[in-house]
């Protein structure tokens, strides 16, 4: 698509495009709301549904659920993406947003493991998928439907107010729960309140429905539907037998989405986690400090679409991705020294070594589920990752052994165990373990007085302002990208392979590779490694797409 010369009339919004860029932004806020809820609720889910496991096991298992929505997503691309082509964009996230109500919904009624036992788990991991489908049809239509309505020369503007749902979605998950916790307390929460979340959806299904029942299809597309131009197999076309189109499919994803997917949750998901399972920072005041450096960003969404329609959606992007790979380590350091200094001490001054034959020492990533972990070496670095304890390993004969000071934890082998045997056995070893590190200097939780509020919060936001910066002008650059005809699915597969995969993934990724290493922050070099590449590729292969004619090849 060919730039155009500059007119007035390219930057004014219609009232009918307003209404549409509200309804939208509104609705997909919604359904990134009732996404995100899982991943808010990782811990409590993990206690609930995978209660038989041990506690390292069962969250490792709740973020594979978590996970679970993000692997399908690409399939919910293929499905809804065609719709959208071949239907219309309206009717398309009409549907998803059904379903990914109804599925959320139907979560907060599910019974845990404690009633129905192992269909427990499976129900909930189906009705992940559900959503995982849903949020795959979304984003697509979503993102063609208003930049179809936008003007083309304010067009990263006004798509980056879709480009806020998702945070937005997360933000307003992280205040429900907040604010649900705050009111019935811990106890009360984690026993019965959680559920509350999950049913407020059908308020929010609701709105959402009657925001999008006032739209109209959009004029690009029901021009092209009307010339009788729009392609009858969009998935063959768009993948297939055109390679123009298919190589900026691959452009697409390997030069802007997945290095976008990874800064995203990295940013915001992997900080929340960071802060709970590795700071062990108190949860209702890591998503308050996550939810103030939310609140802080999203303005800079905004600020980054119109920077990216004067400056080009390739510059500002790309200088977001630069600028996250060269800052993680630093800021992801300074948080710890923020919001828990005595444990950024222990790790300076406290040392722990894991001697272990090598043989034995496995990468602990499954995401299928078919490894059983078993070994000495393996169990005592899932009780050390667990704990948030950096440590070396050395090789060394016969069972793994922990040196924590002077204190030396052997540990068992257990692969002639039962299940229970051997969940019983990691607990009181993990037991052991908490004692010594605590002896040596590990604290069990960050103490609430030694936090660092306006510095944790200051650390975060300028996490979320990388968020900005890459993810700001993504939306109007993937709809330039490509043709009227095939963009809902074009730009729909690519998106989600690389938010559902490279991005969905990260938390699971980072903490098998966090395990593997033994360093707490090792997992960052997922996102720092993608980042760098996806820079490197969109630098060479990615067009500037800036001011285009959505219709110039309707």
């Amino acid at each position: 698509m060919t730039p155009v010369h500059d007119d007035p009339s390219d930057r004014r919004l219609t009232p009918e495009a307003r209404k549409v860029i509200l309804a939208s932004t509104v609705g997909t806020m919604f359904e990134w709301y009732d996404f995100f809820l899982y991943g808010s609720l990782a811990g409590v889910l993990a206690r609930k549904y995978f209660a038989a496991l041990d506690p390292s096991s069962s969250f490792v298992f709740a973020l594979l659920a978590f996970a679970a929505g993000f692997i399908v997503r690409p399939i919910g691309a293929l499905i809804f993406g065609r719709l959208g082509d071949v239907v219309g964009r309206k009717y398309a996230f009409m549907v998803t947003i059904i379903i990914m109500g109804l599925s959320t919904f139907l979560a907060g009624l599910l019974p845990d493991a404690s009633t129905i036992g192992i269909l427990a788990p499976i129900a909930l991991i189906a009705l992940r998928l559900l959503q995982g489908l849903a949020i795959g049809g979304e984003y697509g239509g979503a993102v063609t439907f208003v930049a179809e309505y936008a003007p083309r020369r304010s067009r990263g503007g006004y798509t980056a107010w879709l480009q806020t749902t998702a945070t937005l979605g997360l933000l307003l998950s992280l205040i429900v729960i907040a604010g649900v916790r705050g009111a019935l307390g811990s106890t009360a929460f984690n026993a019965w309140g959680w559920r509350i979340p999950f049913l407020g959806s059908l308020i929010l299904l609701a709105l959402s429905m009657w925001f999008r029942l006032q739209l109209t299809e959009s004029p690009v597309f029901t021009r092209v539907k009307a010339a009788g131009r729009l392609s009858s197999a969009p998935l063959r076309e768009a993948f297939v037998r055109n390679r123009g189109n298919s190589a900026r499919v691959l452009v697409a994803f390997f030069g802007l989405v997945a290095g976008q997917a990874v800064v995203w949750y990295a940013g915001q998901i992997y900080a929340l986690f960071f802060l709970t399972r590795v700071l062990k920072v108190p949860p209702l005041d890591a998503e308050l400090f996550v939810g103030a450096s939310l609140l802080l960003g999203i303005p800079f969404f905004w600020v980054s679409g119109a920077f990216a329609d004067r400056f080009g959606r390739k510059r500002v992007i790309l200088n977001g991705l630069a600028l996250a790979a060269l800052s993680y380590f630093p800021l992801f350091h300074a948080l710890t020294a923020a919001a828990n200094p005595a444990l950024a001490k222990a790790l300076v001054s406290a040392p722990v070594r894991l001697i272990a034959p090598a043989r034995e020492c496995s990468f602990q990533f499954d995401p299928l589920d078919t490894k059983t972990f078993t070994t000495s070496c393996d169990i005592a670095k899932r009780l050390l990752a667990e704990a948030a304890i950096d440590y070396t390993t050395t090789s060394g004969r016969g069972p793994a052994r922990i040196v924590v000071g002077d204190r030396v934890l052997p540990v068992f082998e257990g692969g002639d165990l039962t299940p229970a045997e051997l969940a019983a056995r990691k607990s009181a070893l993990g037991a052991e373990l908490a004692r010594a590190a605590h002896a040596a200097g590990y604290p069990a939780r960050a103490d609430p007085n030694a936090i660092d509020a306006p510095l944790v919060i200051a650390i975060l936001f300028a996490l979320v302002l990388l968020v900005a910066i890459v993810y700001g002008p993504l939306a109007a650059a993937l709809a330039e990208l490509f043709p009227t005809r095939l963009r809902c699915t074009s730009l729909s597969l690519p998106y989600h392979l690389g938010n559902g995969w490279f991005g969905g993934l990260l938390p699971t990724i980072a903490f098998a590779l966090v395990a593997q290493n033994g360093n707490i922050y090792y997992g960052l070099w997922y996102a720092v490694i993608v980042a760098a590449v996806t820079f490197v590729i969109g630098m060479n292969f990615l067009p500037e797409t800036a001011g285009s004619d959505l219709n110039a090849d309707g």
